[in-house]
């Protein structure tokens, strides 16, 4: 079954074409050897309208249609830098150049924040950037992830494929006449108009970025309440980026064999796909290899009527209508971040964050984006970065966090989480995209604190000479009138009120071995805020005694422990709390 469904890919698969009621295609790549190289088939938008000739959802475009190999990625093989090879068997199929791979998982991480009901896995962008243009020809890109030489897929003429008619001017895929797809996720300019997302944080949306491309694709198979996780919603998304069950089924085996593990190799070296859905080459009983199609031979011009003299002085032969200006491409036009010369503080006055271990901080970490005489800049990325030696996040349990400026030029970090860990860091700042100065905030980590000890109950604690303590001594610490959980504390058996040393005589707690303590140290409250000290013995002294607890913060509490002969300490009021800062 699995051999002739291999089969079936590399004859036919172009064959499949299906009709769209609104039709936003993503084109296939090229064939080999055109300017651009590689692609696949594209997504389909539905919500920007498209010329009427398109009525078809991939044109019957020309896809990469290797299969994974049945057993598990095995160890990559070794190559020189720069130079791709050959995927050949399958031996280097699980192999993800590491630029590309990167910008899978960020995909998958910023889906993960924004669209948590989503549950896209990164697998299916390696998947459809697999079956599209082979991961990016095999990583060739930037160290910004651009790749190296536009993707192109065929001009969309009706010739084979789907009829749209140039949306962009040409200036995504360099034709002025029909669309092409573009870019490693092979989006068409119709669809990447409104599908097109800026991955990288460098203030603009470029199709052939495949930062940008990934998080655009993540989008579009995330629209609507799609759930990944679910079989119908994921099988609808890929559909929904090429109507073809071929395509389906195809992207689905790259998905489940991406799941069992990838070997990151150095862009440029990754492996190369070498069956295409229109490729000819085929097996026993089928028809031989065919040449490349020739393009069509242009029709003859009708044979124009006598020109005007041009006038001398017309730039334009003697045209008066204006020669229009193609557009500038996005990815040359200047972005806001190029219009900043540095970060502020957004508020100078705010206080340096400090907070308990486990507790959020108050307060917000801030900064804003400023031109070189002040004025704010509004839809650019800065960078959050937490540095030190604490177990300190964001919400969500990042170190990072990238936040796009408000009109007031203003990005606030999430919420700041502290760990357990206690001590300084910092928390630095950077625009993405653009070096300026930034700044830093100083953090702090203090440990857990109660401002308040209380006893549990109203018991008196009374004994006999060498007996022992019926109840333990129970308390409840607060901090700010909240439980105070895991708060560090110490018991002691003091000599006085007013004389904190340890007592010689008198209660005491045991130790391991049996053997008399009056002090403990290392005692910490429950998640209630509760601290129960161990039982208490008494020696053979009768008399009143003060037993003192201590906790982190220096909140304090005395507590009176009788021993007499009757055990009766009723004439004797259980003392009042004390507290302190």
């Amino acid at each position: 079954m699995a051999a002739h469904f291999g089969r079936r890919l590399r004859k036919g698969a172009a064959t499949t074409a299906v009709a769209a009621a609104a039709v936003a295609a993503l084109s296939a790549s090229q064939a080999p050897g055109a300017t651009g190289v590689s692609g696949g088939a594209q997504a389909a938008g539905v919500s920007t309208p498209v010329p009427d000739t398109a009525s078809d959802a991939t044109g019957g475009s020309p896809y990469y249609t290797d299969l994974p190999p049945l057993h598990s990625p095995s160890p990559a093989p070794s190559s020189s830098p720069g130079t791709p090879v050959a995927q050949g068997d399958g031996e280097v199929a699980g192999q993800i150049p590491a630029t590309v791979l990167d910008a899978y998982k960020r995909a998958e991480a910023e889906l993960r924040s924004s669209k948590p009901g989503c549950n896209l896995p990164w697998q299916l962008l390696a998947a459809i950037g697999k079956v599209e243009s082979g991961q990016a020809r095999g990583g060739r890109v930037d160290a910004d992830g651009t790749t190296i030489g536009r993707i192109l897929g065929p001009q969309l003429d009706g010739n084979g494929f789907a009829l749209i008619k140039d949306t962009d001017h040409g200036a995504y895929d360099g034709n002025a006449s029909y669309d092409q797809a573009i870019g490693p996720m092979q989006f068409i300019p119709s669809t990447w108009a409104w599908a097109g997302r800026d991955g990288n944080g460098d203030g603009k949306a470029d199709p052939n970025n495949v930062y940008d491309a990934a998080l655009a694709a993540g989008h579009y198979l995330c629209r609507g309440d799609r759930d990944l996780s679910r079989d119908d919603d994921l099988r609808s998304a890929i559909l929904s980026y090429n109507n073809s069950t071929d395509y389906l089924n195809l992207v689905l085996n790259w998905v489940s064999y991406y799941r069992k593990g990838v070997h990151t190799v150095p862009d440029g070296t990754g492996g190369l796909p070498t069956h295409r859905s229109d490729d000819t080459t085929t097996h026993p009983g089928t028809t031989s290899p065919s040449a490349p199609a020739k393009p069509s031979k242009p029709a003859k011009p009708s044979k124009p009527g006598k020109p005007t003299k041009p006038d001398p002085g017309s730039a334009n032969g003697g045209d008066d209508r204006p020669t229009p200006k193609p557009p500038t491409p996005p990815w040359e036009q200047p972005t806001p971040s190029d219009t900043v010369d540095h970060l502020d503080y957004a508020d100078p006055d705010a206080a340096e964050p400090t907070a308990m271990a486990g507790h959020a901080f108050s307060g917000k970490i801030a900064a804003r984006a400023e031109t070189e005489d002040g004025k704010a800049v509004a839809k650019v990325r800065v960078r959050f970065t937490i540095t030190g030696d604490t177990d300190a996040t964001f919400a969500g349990g990042e170190k990072v966090a990238t936040v796009a400026t408000d009109a007031k030029g203003v990005a606030t970090a999430p919420a700041l989480q502290a760990g357990e860990k206690t001590g300084d860091f910092k928390i630095t700042t950077a625009l993405v995209g653009h070096q300026v100065k930034g700044v830093t905030y100083d953090a702090t980590v203090t440990p857990r604190a109660a401002d308040a000890l209380a006893p549990t109950d109203d018991k008196a604690h009374t004994c006999v000479p060498g007996g022992e303590f019926t109840d333990p001594v129970q308390v409840k610490a607060t901090y700010k009138g909240a439980v105070a959980d895991l708060v560090e504390a110490s018991a002691t058996l003091i000599k006085a009120d007013d004389d904190p040393a340890e007592n010689d005589k008198g209660p005491y707690f045991k130790d391991a071995d049996d053997k008399p303590v009056r002090t403990l140290t290392g005692l910490k409250t429950d998640d209630k805020g509760l601290l129960t000290l161990p039982k208490l013995y008494a020696d053979d002294t009768s008399g009143t005694y003060l037993l003192r607890i201590t906790t982190t913060g220096g909140a304090t509490l005395t507590v009176k422990l009788t021993v007499a002969p009757d055990g009766d300490a009723s004439a004797e009021p259980s003392p009042s709390p004390s507290a302190s800062s």
